[in-house]
């Protein structure tokens, strides 16, 4: 079971909410390897690794139309229509976050404005493992499509037969992708940023995936290519004081359990009854899970906390900066005025994280392992660049050029200085 603190100090905070750390060294000696073969090899060395890696042999790395109309037959009309439910809300509030153009005389004659500009070529990484996340495509696609970007590349591993998961390609199809290969790993990582004979190269990678993919969207980041953010495991924080209801929390925490071994769970309780109570509903509801023997190793490796006083639980979550916080109490509306850092917030005792991670609208791709402090998640924004733009008419040159002349001329950058000059001469 989880380790549990009452009332720790603030000295103790930092081992408290620390996460796993790894040996680095031989993970990115492994996974340079890799990207380099593939950056030199191509596609024979994208499909040696699905061999190696994922014991299948692919003749094609691309998934057929055929495949995808296949695919769509073996998926129910309930599951479409809980599908479809979940991309019409991602789409209202990711639609929502367009800029219109907004042009700003900062002085009489200079006008300038901001233009939204979609990343041309972009690749997703949906991963696929023990639980395909279909909708991991979702909030990527449909952000991705919203923006305008001209060249969407999905990648996804196959089964050993060579299949991808069914309701991936339903959903690629539902929003309009056509580009899925069926690789996964850091080969897939690889191919996106370098591009190969089948897989165009694209400028901006995202997606979630293993301490392998993590490390291999890190090391072409250094190389140039952009990536949404740096992810680590999935990670769940939850504030629960007396007007919570324990089985709802239970239920939460083990929401997030079920992950992986390596996903985090931190309960941070108002007191020790709250905490009591809530251990007893996780002993109950565990043992029905299908994933209950990775939801235990994840508990194993979490932390249940007692804080009394709220602003300093408040200050040790915000330490913490959960990928996911939720807030089980009846004033969870105030109580969210005191975060700062947090990936995503889910308030009051009927939202659950579920609900963010599916359908309510908000991206489930978000900061990890601490990044929220400084990280935003995915958004419309993620899929754009911010390009500035400015004109400067006559008069606009010559109310601002005196000053432009003489901060030039401070800066020893005569030529800065001659341009404007040159100007204001004729």
């Amino acid at each position: 079971m989880s380790k549990i603190f009452i009332n720790p100090t603030k000295e103790q905070w930092d081992h408290i909410i620390q996460r796993p750390v790894l040996d680095s060294q031989p993970l990115e000696k492994t996974v340079s390897g890799i990207l380099m073969d593939v950056k030199q090899n191509g596609d024979a060395a994208v499909k040696k690794y699905a061999l190696q890696f994922d014991n299948v042999a692919l003749s094609e790395l691309q998934v057929s139309k055929a495949e995808i109309d296949e695919a769509k037959a073996l998926i129910s009309d309930e599951l479409k229509k809980a599908i479809q439910i979940a991309k019409d809300n991602i789409t209202t509030f990711h639609a929502a976050q367009k800029e219109d153009i907004q042009k700003i005389e900062t002085t009489a004659g200079v006008v300038c404005w901001r233009k939204s500009l979609a990343i041309q070529k972009v690749g997703l990484y949906i991963p696929g493992g023990t639980a395909p996340l279909f909708s991991t495509l979702l909030m990527l696609g449909i952000p991705a499509v919203l923006a305008g970007c001209k060249e969407i590349a999905v990648c996804t591993p196959s089964d050993k037969d060579g299949k991808v998961n069914p309701v991936v390609l339903y959903v690629a199809d539902l929003i309009g992708l056509k580009n899925i290969y069926k690789i996964g790993g850091v080969q897939a990582i690889a191919a996106m940023a370098y591009g190969t004979e089948t897989i165009s190269q694209v400028f901006k990678i995202f997606g979630p995936g293993n301490q392998y993919v993590t490390c291999a969207k890190q090391l072409i980041n250094k190389e140039g290519i952009a990536i949404d953010m740096p992810a680590g495991p999935s990670e769940v924080a939850v504030y629960a004081d007396e007007t919570c209801n324990p089985a709802f929390v239970a239920a939460d925490l083990l929401s997030q359990a079920e992950h992986g071994a390596d996903s985090q769970v931190i309960l941070v309780a108002s007191s020790q009854a709250v905490l009591d109570k809530t251990t007893i509903e996780i002993e109950k509801q565990i043992s029905v899970l299908s994933r209950k023997n990775v939801a235990a190793l994840a508990l194993a490796n979490s932390r249940f906390i007692v804080m009394e006083n709220e602003d300093a639980a408040f200050d040790l979550l915000n330490a913490y900066a959960a990928e996911h916080l939720i807030i089980a109490a009846d004033n969870a509306d105030e109580l969210a005025d005191k975060v700062i850092s947090a990936g995503s917030v889910f308030l009051g005792h009927y939202s659950p994280e579920s609900a963010g991670d599916y359908a309510s609208g908000t991206n489930h791709t978000l900061p990890t392992n601490g990044y929220a402090k400084a990280y935003s998640g995915v958004s419309l924004d993620s899929f754009v660049k911010k390009v500035t733009f400015q004109q400067l008419t006559k008069d606009g040159l010559n109310n601002i050029g005196s000053a432009v002349k003489k901060m030039a001329a401070a800066e020893g950058l005569d030529a800065h200085e001659n341009a404007v000059s040159v100007r204001l001469k004729k």
